[in-house]
């Protein structure tokens, strides 16, 4: 089998190349976007990834990200604006300022309850009830200590309810990071792995 791969596998705009076909959910086997990734993984020097699930499952979740276009220019895909992390899949989300302000990416994800860790108001107008507003500074004295139990249980409340929530800070980076990797460690038990997942995803919003 032959694969033809894209002339912009060595743009210094890309930084994953992510195969996928129809349904592969697994690494074992021979399948097409096994065989595809191992090609791939041989020629480029970006990390290669194989999308769980294949199109059809990322269409289920995420079938807004769809697209027909088989080729994007550099300008496009700098311009392209990301959604939140997904913390919990459909339930919990990290994300900025900028993203809680975006009524698209709310309606994308449904997200409909927020926690705002700055000092600054998003642009949308949320029902009583659905917005934990911490009003601190992006600054090392900032006690955020004293807002966690409160904050975790607003999460766990309208988590409960199937309910999404956006925990967000300005940038996305310190402040919402920090009060989610203390929600997942006190109230969820998660690992130090997942948390440094979370803290290289945040990482990766300053490059």
């Amino acid at each position: 089998m032959h694969f033809l791969l894209p002339e912009s596998i060595e743009l210094d705009c890309m930084r994953y190349c992510v195969v996928y076909d129809s349904r592969t959910d697994s690494l074992d086997g021979d399948g097409q976007a096994i065989q595809c990734a191992k090609v791939m993984s041989q020629v480029t020097r970006l990390p290669v990834r194989v999308l769980k699930g294949g199109y059809e499952e990322f269409s289920g979740y995420y079938h807004f990200f769809r697209s027909q276009k088989v080729f994007w220019m550099p300008q496009e895909i700098d311009d392209f604006r990301p959604y939140p992390i997904e913390i919990i899949p459909g339930l919990l989300f990290l994300g900025d300022l900028q993203q809680a302000s975006n009524i698209h990416i709310q309606k994308d994800l449904k997200i409909k309850s927020h926690v705002n860790v700055s000092l600054e108001p998003t642009n949308l107008a949320l029902p009583s009830g659905q917005e934990f507003h911490i009003p601190v500074p992006d600054s090392c004295d900032s006690d955020l200590l004293q807002f966690f139990p409160n904050a975790c249980k607003f999460i766990d409340s309208h988590m409960a309810t199937n309910c999404a929530v956006l925990v967000f800070s300005k940038l996305g980076i310190s402040r919402s990071s920090a009060l989610l990797i203390a929600y997942l460690i006190h109230y969820r038990k998660c690992t130090l792995q997942v948390i440094r997942i979370i803290g290289h995803y945040t990482m990766l919003r300053n490059i």
